[in-house]
């Protein structure tokens, strides 16, 4: 599976900004999504994640009513609507894919397949 993340670049704190995420190889429509985030010197966390029918999503506590994850139509994009950034934000943002469900996970998901990153960089 290859995934693709795109859609980030330089806003002002409280804009707002849609990540998406396709892949090649392989559809998702029946494999959880999920965003990742690595802030410049921190470890790589997660972000929210959503199930194969778009009926459950996880989000960390720190973007809960700021940002939302979705799937499309298809199933075989993902979006991430993020509001009122702020510049804590700032980060790659990475989107995954996994052969375990992740509910079972919540937070502590762990997928198997990763994008390349887009970066998201909000000033303050």
């Amino acid at each position: 599976v290859q995934l693709q993340a795109y859609g980030g670049g330089l806003v002002q704190a409280g804009d707002s900004l849609r990540l998406s995420c396709t892949a090649s190889g392989r559809t998702l429509s029946r494999y959880d999504m999920g965003w990742f985030r690595q802030a410049p010197g921190k470890e790589r966390e997660f972000v929210a994640a959503i199930t194969w029918s778009g009926s459950s999503t996880v989000y960390v506590d720190s973007v809960k009513a700021r940002f939302t994850i979705s799937r499309g139509n298809g199933k075989n994009i993902v979006y991430l609507q993020m509001n009122s950034l702020k510049p804590e934000d700032t980060a790659v943002y990475y989107c995954a894919t996994g052969l375990r469900p992740m509910l079972p996970y919540g937070t502590r998901w762990s997928p198997d397949y990763w994008g390349q990153g887009t970066l998201v960089t909000v000033s303050s």
